[in-house]
C-alpha cells in the first residue's frame, strides 16, 4: 500500500517527467524546424518516396491542421501538419518518415500495431467510462463496480504499453530510411533527437498510468 507521502512523491515525479518530456519535445521540434535539410525534399515528398521504396502505393498523404501528424489505419492515410507537409526542415522530414513508418507497419501486418488496433474499441469505451464507474462504485460502496472500473483502466494502460513498441518501431524505420537514402550524419542526428523526444512523451504517459493503476489497487486493499 502507498503511504500518502510516498504517493505524493510519485505524483511529483511523474509530473516532473511529463513536463520535462513535453519541454524537451517542444525544444527539439522548434530547434530542428529551423534547420533545413540538405536533402531538399518536403516532408510529404519524403513520406511518399519512403512508401514507394517499400512498394506501398495506396496510402493517401494529406495536409492537416497545426499539430496534426498521424497515420489512420481506418482509411490508410497519413495526415501531416502544414510544417511537416510542406517544410523541408529536419523536423519535417523526421515527422513525415515516422508517419510513413506507421503506414509500413500497417501494410506489413506488424503485430504490435495489429494488437493495438484490436484494442481500440475496448479502449474507447474504457477511457470514457472507468472514472464514472469508479465514482459510482465508491459512493454506493459497490466493490464489484469499483473492480470493473479498475479493470477498464487496466485496459487503457495495456493500450498505452502496446503503443510504445509501435512508436519506437516507426521511428526506427524512419531512421533506417533516412540513412539508406543518404541523409547526412549531422541531419540524421537531428532527426533522431526529434523522434526520441516525441517518444519520451509516450513513455511519460505510460509511467503515469502505471502509477495511477498501482494507487487504485492500493486503495482497494485499505
Amino acid at each position: 500500500m502507498f503511504m500518502s507521502g510516498s504517493y505524493l512523491a510519485f505524483i511529483v515525479l511523474t509530473m516532473v517527467i511529463g513536463l520535462g518530456a513535453q519541454w524537451y519535445v517542444n525544444r527539439q521540434i522548434s530547434k530542428f524546424s529551423r534547420v533545413r535539410s540538405s536533402f531538399g525534399m518536403a516532408g510529404a515528398q519524403m513520406a511518399q518516396r519512403m512508401l514507394a521504396d517499400h512498394g506501398i502505393t495506396n496510402v493517401a498523404i494529406r495536409q492537416g491542421g497545426a499539430g496534426q501528424d498521424h497515420f489512420d489505419p481506418r482509411n490508410n492515410s497519413i495526415t501531416l501538419d502544414p510544417e511537416a507537409y510542406n517544410g523541408t526542415s529536419i523536423t519535417a522530414i523526421a515527422t513525415a518518415c515516422h508517419e510513413a513508418g506507421h503506414a509500413c507497419q500497417f501494410a506489413q501486418g506488424y503485430t504490435p500495431m495489429t494488437v493495438r488496433g484490436a484494442l481500440v474499441p475496448a479502449v474507447n469505451l474504457a477511457s470514457n467510462a472507468w472514472v464514472f464507474l469508479l465514482v459510482i462504485g465508491i459512493v454506493l460502496q459497490l466493490e464489484g463496480l469499483q473492480a470493473l472500473a479498475i479493470a477498464m483502466y487496466a485496459v487503457v494502460l495495456v493500450f498505452q504499453l502496446v503503443t510504445l513498441p509501435v512508436e519506437f518501431n516507426a521511428s526506427h524505420r524512419a531512421m533506417d530510411y533516412l540513412s539508406g537514402v543518404g541523409v547526412v550524419s549531422a541531419e540524421r542526428k537531428g532527426a533522431f533527437n526529434v523522434l526520441r523526444a516525441c517518444a519520451l512523451t509516450y513513455v511519460a504517459a505510460a509511467l503515469i498510468s502505471v502509477l495511477q493503476l498501482l494507487w487504485l489497487l492500493s486503495q482497494r486493499e485499505e
